[in-house]
């Protein structure tokens, strides 16, 4: 499986695999995607097998434009607000999907509502004209494990199994879209990202927010309790060292006595901890140690984003 520049040879012939039923992964602001024809069964039933992702779990459907979103999706007036003030952007929104939408029912999980988004990445959104259709995109991980925020990610968790990885670089963002659904009265963040929820309600107004564990009937992904895990026990919000524990630190004053120490942001930065998370999780998730304790983030802005990520992480499996 070839990592590939991104140019408008790879782009053409990364979209020539899409169409064909292949996979392809690509970056997007957020993290990488596995991406997939939304409109062909096979091709959808491909990411789900691959990932190995429960089928109830629905996937998030890419376009390059709010006016193509328009052809999949009804857009009421909140939604094309929205849309207007934060696509292209870390945001998905969870709208009734459009009848005559040629979008296979495995993207939905069989639901009447839709999860779409503009990603706000050059190569992803040259890669979504260059298919002209939706492409159905979850993070190029196996479910439920830490996703990818590098090509060489992705290459480590799939091997050959790729048509091919487009390398965008590092992922800016480093946390998945938030989710916002509004198919009802009242908007619901179903997931936290790189989308605060003030920045919502600075438009919309006060939103409710979904409680965090739905495993029989999800509306987005990212909504199960055991996700983005890696593969050592996670303990939240320690200073305090075990034997054998990495420490995934944040700030300027990082306790002693640890295995090993990286630290999301020196300077106590959020932003820049949220776009260093996934890969610091996969850093330190090494056989030498026993777990990985995470000192306290602060609840604001998308520390809360950060927040639902570990907690997730650091739940029962």
């Amino acid at each position: 499986m070839p990592i590939l520049t991104p140019s408008p040879a790879t782009i053409a012939e990364a979209a020539r695999h899409i169409l064909s039923g292949g996979l392809v992964a690509f970056p997007t602001e957020t993290v990488y995607g596995l991406g997939a024809d939304a409109t062909q069964d096979k091709a959808v039933a491909a990411i789900y097998e691959l990932k190995s992702r429960p089928s109830f779990n629905p996937l998030i459907a890419h376009v390059a434009e709010l006016a193509i979103a328009e052809r999949y999706a009804v857009f009421d007036t909140r939604a094309r607000y929205i849309a207007r003030r934060l696509w292209p952007g870390p945001l998905t929104l969870v709208l009734p999907r459009r009848k005559e939408a040629p979008v296979s029912d495995l993207v939905t999980a069989g639901l009447p509502s839709l999860a779409i988004r503009v990603p706000d990445h050059p190569v992803a959104l040259q890669l979504l004209y260059a298919v002209g259709r939706p492409v159905a995109a979850p993070s190029a991980n196996r479910s439920g494990k830490v996703s990818p925020t590098m090509a060489e990610h992705v290459e480590a968790e799939f091997g050959n199994r790729l048509a091919m990885i487009l390398d965008g670089g590092p992922t800016r963002v480093g946390l998945e879209s938030t989710v916002l659904d509004l198919t009802g009265e009242r908007a619901v963040l179903l997931r936290p990202g790189g989308i605060t929820r003030e920045t919502l309600e600075a438009s919309l107004g006060e939103i409710d927010v979904a409680t965090p564990d739905q495993p029989d009937s999800p509306k987005s992904p990212g909504m199960l309790l055991s996700h983005y895990a890696p593969r050592l026990p996670v303990r939240l919000t320690c200073d305090d060292p075990q034997p054998g524990e990495a420490l995934l630190a944040f700030g300027p004053d990082v306790p002693e006595g640890f295995a090993e120490v990286f630290n999301l942001s020196p300077t106590g930065t959020l932003v820049e901890a949220a776009a260093n998370l996934f890969a610091a999780l996969r850093a330190l998730d090494k056989p030498e140690f026993s777990g990985i304790a995470v000192m306290p983030i602060p609840p604001q802005g998308i520390g809360l984003a950060i927040l639902d990520r570990l907690r997730r992480a650091a739940a029962p499996r």
